[in-house]
């Protein structure tokens, strides 16, 4: 019997410091960027050096010089983004608090905020125009906007708006240009026909299951689906995030993993080709990001969904971090802002966790006897749940203040339905395009695995001790993540001394 082959890591290096350097660059500005560049320089020059004088070879001086260069790169990069975003002229302007008119495009979903005196709600902008006092500013620039929930509620991502705002520069420095608040309501112009036709098939959907389901299981179907989260119930929200189950109710890399999974499976049943099945899975995920809305949550979250999807169904785990740290490098680059988001935090953690812990858990808790290469369902769900809460609770108790005791059980009793949900919504948003009342349908069938994941954030958030309260911030991320390792230590200590208790049973 050969050992599998181990997972290649030679890049995390070099996504890890990309990482680090947005960060820095994003949270920090841009001076203490180029500073992390000139020294990444430096030391990757240094090592060039060494390596070369003393004739050595070595893989891991290679990989310590190129995760330099990397690192080096996106340190400069970002430094000249932050300096053009601090500098700017929309930046002097939010300074001045001028008020200014702005001509861009929706790239998100408006999120609901609670203010002190009213409700708002909070639209990501990119500006390709701003005007300032006859002054106009052309150029790209992220403009976060303050407005009230009507009509700027309404706005769905790519549409064109034009509008009055005061200007005023963000509490931290981050990758904004400015914050605005909306003076009048916008101009809409329209989206791209793509998003347009995004549009005709969320409201299929949520017609379809308004017809078919009842008043919850209408508003979750929907979100669990295409991330359209406006019908959801604020009781059922509260009750999925105290659960530890809030990432069922927005597209997540498991939406992507299960449609496209559904698709590949069914070309193969019938028989197309490798080329055949890649083009059709291919087309289908490209649909899917349209229908989900192309922000940059969804964008990552596609990303992170074909790679599950590459680990599960190919068992390559070999090649999946390299691809996972490409796709780190690619979204990165593409927008500095992902470095700072918890959601792109959250998504490569958990990825990282199904390729590298997952298969770990799954070994420490196997029988000893147990035959290599046997197939556990229920043992890799929980290996898969206890994995992805591990590694993600310590950012979770950053980013909310909060640990679910009993997520990992109300994930492993939610996983069997997850998937049916998703490939019903799907299946009953095509057809409800064609037809709602044939769409309703084919929502009704999703009836009964909607009902039951909706008992289980019920039964879990309001079970004894469901959420325990912790720090947020580096405190809360320290303090959760100090105890998960303990009692991951505790948790080898014990399975030793059985293992150690059980050969001795065995060799009498």
């Amino acid at each position: 019997m050969t050992d599998a082959p181990a997972v290649d890591l030679r890049l995390v290096p070099s996504a890890v410091g990309a990482w680090a350097a947005t960060v820095v660059a994003v949270g920090a500005g841009w001076r203490p960027a180029a500073a992390l560049a000139a020294v990444c320089v430096l030391v990757a020059v240094v090592g060039w050096w060494c390596r070369r004088r003393h004739g050595s070879g070595s893989l891991v001086m290679l990989v310590v010089v190129a995760a330099c260069c990397v690192t080096a790169a996106f340190a400069a990069t970002s430094s000249l983004r932050m300096h053009e975003v601090t500098t700017g002229p929309v930046r002097e302007g939010a300074l001045r608090g001028a008020y200014a008119t702005v001509e861009g495009v929706v790239t998100d979903d408006p999120r609901p905020i609670t203010g002190s005196f009213a409700d708002q709600v909070l639209v990501p902008i990119r500006a390709s125009r701003v005007t300032l006092r006859g002054t106009v500013v052309d150029g790209s620039a992220r403009i976060t906007v303050f407005a009230p929930p009507d009509p700027w509620r309404a706005l769905e991502p790519g549409v064109s708006v034009t509008f009055r705002a005061r200007l005023a520069a963000p509490d931290r420095v981050g990758a904004v240009d400015a914050v605005a608040r909306a003076t009048g309501p916008p101009e809409v112009g329209s989206a791209p026909a793509l998003l347009r036709w995004s549009g005709v098939v969320r409201r299929a959907l949520a017609e379809a299951a308004a017809i078919a389901l009842p008043r919850e299981e209408a508003g979750l179907l929907p979100g669990m689906v295409v991330g359209d989260r406006s019908g959801l119930d604020v009781s059922v929200q509260d009750s999925f995030t105290a659960a530890g189950m809030s990432h069922l109710t927005a597209v997540s890399g498991a939406n992507f993993t299960f449609v496209v999974g559904c698709v590949v499976l069914g070309a193969r049943l019938l028989s197309a080709g490798p080329r055949t099945t890649a083009a059709l899975a291919g087309i289908v995920l490209v649909a899917f990001v349209v229908v989900a809305r192309p922000s940059p949550s969804v964008l990552r979250a596609a990303v992170m969904g074909v790679l599950g999807l590459l680990a599960v169904m190919t068992g390559r785990r070999r090649h999946v971090m390299p691809a996972l740290c490409t796709a780190v490098l690619v979204l990165l680059a593409v927008d500095p802002g992902l470095a700072v988001s918890w959601g792109f935090a959250l998504s490569v953690t958990a990825t990282v966790a199904l390729v590298l812990l997952a298969p770990v858990l799954t070994a420490m808790v196997s029988r000893a006897d147990a035959p290599p290469g046997r197939r556990r369902p229920v043992l890799d769900a929980v290996a898969v749940a206890l994995a992805a809460h591990l590694v993600t609770a310590p950012l979770v108790a950053a980013m909310a203040g909060t640990f679910s005791v009993y997520s990992v059980a109300a994930n492993v009793l939610a996983a069997p339905v997850v998937g049916p949900v998703t490939v019903i919504g799907a299946l009953a948003a095509v057809v409800a395009v064609v037809s709602v009342e044939a769409g309703a349908v084919v929502a009704g069938v999703a009836w009964v695995p909607l009902r039951w994941l909706l008992a289980v954030a019920a039964y879990t958030a309001d079970a004894p001790g469901a959420t325990v309260l912790t720090p947020t911030g580096p405190r809360g991320a320290a303090v959760v993540g100090g105890c998960v390792l303990v009692a991951a230590g505790a948790a080898v200590m014990v399975r030793r001394r059985w293992l150690s208790a059980h050969r001795g049973t065995i060799d009498r």
